[in-house]
């Protein structure tokens, strides 16, 4: 098997990476999250979609490829500059909402029904309003973050974060959870009650 042969990449991808290589961004996610998630995705029919940290929007594409008509996604980033840049690829689409707030806010003040799928790809819902986020997904709903392997733009002592936080995941009696050495280093958990 060559994992290295991705071929079912979203239109919308290169368009969006060119567009990350432009400016500069320097956190894109990783082609095999994408890929991970548009398959979770699709096994949700009608989904309930939260993402954390929108980005510019690589993430969200694999998402949007692997909705049916009928769900929905909301992704929220504080970033005024990179919610316009996704807003410029995603805005015909009415199943997506993207949402210019700070993340911890937003997950405070949400009054909406429970989500299907969960990918927290910023500091809040990962680092910070965990119980909040969890709250949030469904029984049976998948729970996602990545960047949990050392990353290039990691802050000297984010390792500890890190560590604190996947004890804090395994030691839940409401996840089953599986920790993946691949990609950015991916947790992949189902809530269980």
């Amino acid at each position: 098997m060559n994992d290295y042969n991705v071929r079912d990449i979203p239109k919308v991808y290169k368009a969006i990476q060119d567009k990350s290589d432009e400016i500069g961004f320097t956190m894109p996610s990783d082609v095999y999250a994408g890929t991970m998630l548009k398959t979770l995705v699709s096994s949700k029919p009608e989904a309930r979609v939260l993402e954390l940290g929108t980005g510019i929007g690589l993430s969200l594409s694999w998402m949007i490829d692997g909705m049916d008509k009928e769900s929905k996604l909301i992704s929220v980033d504080n970033d005024p500059e990179l919610i316009e840049i996704a807003n410029s690829f995603f805005s015909d689409d009415d199943r997506v909402t993207l949402v210019c707030e700070d993340g911890a806010d937003w997950i405070l003040n949400y009054e909406g029904a429970k989500f299907d799928l969960i990918f927290a790809d910023a500091w809040p819902g990962k680092y910070s309003q965990l119980e909040e986020t969890l709250a949030l997904l469904k029984v049976g709903g998948f729970y996602v973050i990545d960047d949990m392997s050392a990353q290039p733009n990691w802050p000297e002592g984010h390792e500890n974060n890190v560590e604190a936080l996947l004890d804090l995941l395994e030691d839940r009696g409401d996840l089953n959870l599986t920790k993946m050495n691949w990609s950015t280093g991916i947790v992949l958990a189902v809530k269980t009650k």
